[in-house]
């Protein structure tokens, strides 16, 4: 499993009062033919699939299409952007902070390629004057990048972003995901799986060992994850 894309769930629901929504699911399938949309829910939910930067464009035209709303509405009916910068901003205690830093950065990044750089390349989310914070939601983390309120703290932040972003694009290049599925064993077996990962990732450095009830992802280079895997069968 490669990171080539991602699924995440959107939604439309405060376009509702203003659009049929199943007419602005078909201009959003225009605007972004490489995505693959899901069936429309009825309280206005739709999964999305594709690239990072495909993702991207389409949350810039829905951003768009949100402040041509007139305001009433934008009050009431937060854009999913919106609701995650308050979330993050509660998460942190930025209320008391809110006069010194200036708006916020968001990132979004696979949850997987996220674990990883904070496991391994733990300085790109360490940066002078600069407040990195993160809300994980599925596959999708979503990185806050906030700077100092000044020329210099904005700066600093917008350095901090790009640094983020340019190393998840290299990242993605090189990654992979294996995953070993535990559904159908025993709880014994399952423990002895676990255990024998923890002590395979001693001879694997390189690799992000992720354990979960049902399943454990490895996440490193195709070399590095093949090694463990092979190890593993032995």
């Amino acid at each position: 499993q490669v990171f080539l894309c991602v699924t995440s769930t959107l939604s439309v629901a405060v376009f509702r009062d203003h659009f049929v929504l199943e007419d602005l699911v078909e201009e959003m399938k225009k605007q972004s033919p490489a995505l693959d949309f899901g069936p429309l829910q009825p309280d206005g939910q739709i999964a999305v699939q594709g690239s990072f930067p495909a993702l991207r464009e389409l949350r810039e035209f829905l951003l768009a299409k949100a402040k041509s709303l007139p305001e009433e509405d934008k009050r009431e009916g937060k854009s999913h952007h919106q609701r995650l910068r308050r979330k993050l901003q509660e998460h942190r205690g930025a209320a008391e902070r809110r006069n010194s830093l200036q708006d916020a950065h968001l990132v979004l990044l696979d949850a997987d390629i996220y674990q990883y750089m904070r496991s391994f390349l733990p300085r790109t989310f360490q940066a002078k004057d600069v407040v990195i914070s993160a809300v994980t939601d599925g596959d999708i983390t979503t990185v806050c990048i906030q700077g100092a309120a000044s020329q210099a703290g904005a700066a600093q932040a917008l350095r901090a972003k790009r640094m983020i972003e340019n190393s998840s694009v290299e990242l993605q290049k090189i990654l992979r995901k294996e995953r070993i599925c535990l559904k159908g064993h025993g709880g014994g077996e399952r423990q002895r799986y676990q255990q024998l990962c923890e002590r395979l990732k001693g001879r694997h450095p390189e690799v992000l060992l992720l354990p979960y009830d049902t399943h454990i992802d490895l996440v490193g280079t195709c070399a590095a994850v093949f090694g463990f895997t092979e190890d593993l069968k032995r």
